[in-house]
């Protein structure tokens, strides 16, 4: 256990376990993905070190590009989504698999999907490293999905409290 601003965080999901899963995606997106060269979004901030990791154990020709939305201050979405870094890459009969930290509500790639899909890519598919289903509130498909985890706040592995902690080797949910 740690504990951050008086709140107390229990490991969650390990270090080995996050790079075992990882691998494992990896694997499915290469097989998925031969004879191909995908574009890789990671939406920053949170899904850097998911994607870095992911990234390096694809076994194929492929780009990675990256855009910033932010939704959430504290431990809470705001839920609005606030697009701060756009793509830069021309995605037009591209196939691109988004990188996400954790589907929390689906607001975040629900508002972000149609703005995607006018650049008329040749498909779009959905890496999240976390899914907490019982929050959701909009219809998003995970392709590839690393853990379904319950709904509380997490950290760690790339994921923050307020800009921090995005360091910690695992991820840590918070116990109250």
């Amino acid at each position: 256990m740690i504990i951050i601003d008086n709140k107390p965080f229990t490991l969650l999901i390990s270090e080995d376990q996050l790079q075992k899963r990882v691998a494992e995606i990896a694997r499915q997106i290469t097989l998925d993905y031969k004879g191909r060269t995908p574009l890789f979004i990671v939406i920053l901030n949170g899904a850097f070190l998911f994607a870095a990791d992911l990234f390096r154990k694809i076994d194929l020709e492929c780009e990675i590009s990256f855009i910033r939305l932010a939704s959430y201050i504290g431990t809470s979405s705001t839920g609005k989504v606030a697009l701060l870094m756009n793509l830069s890459d021309n995605i037009r009969d591209r196939h691109v698999i988004i990188v996400e930290d954790i589907v929390d509500t689906g607001k975040t790639l629900a508002s972000f999907l149609p703005h995607l899909q006018l650049e008329k890519p040749a498909s779009i598919r959905i890496a999240s490293l976390l899914s907490k289903p019982s929050a959701l509130r909009e219809q998003v498909a995970i392709d590839y999905l690393g853990f379904a985890i319950e709904n509380k706040f997490v950290i760690g592995y790339g994921l923050d409290y307020n800009g921090a902690y995005r360091n910690l080797p695992g991820i840590y949910q918070l116990s109250v």
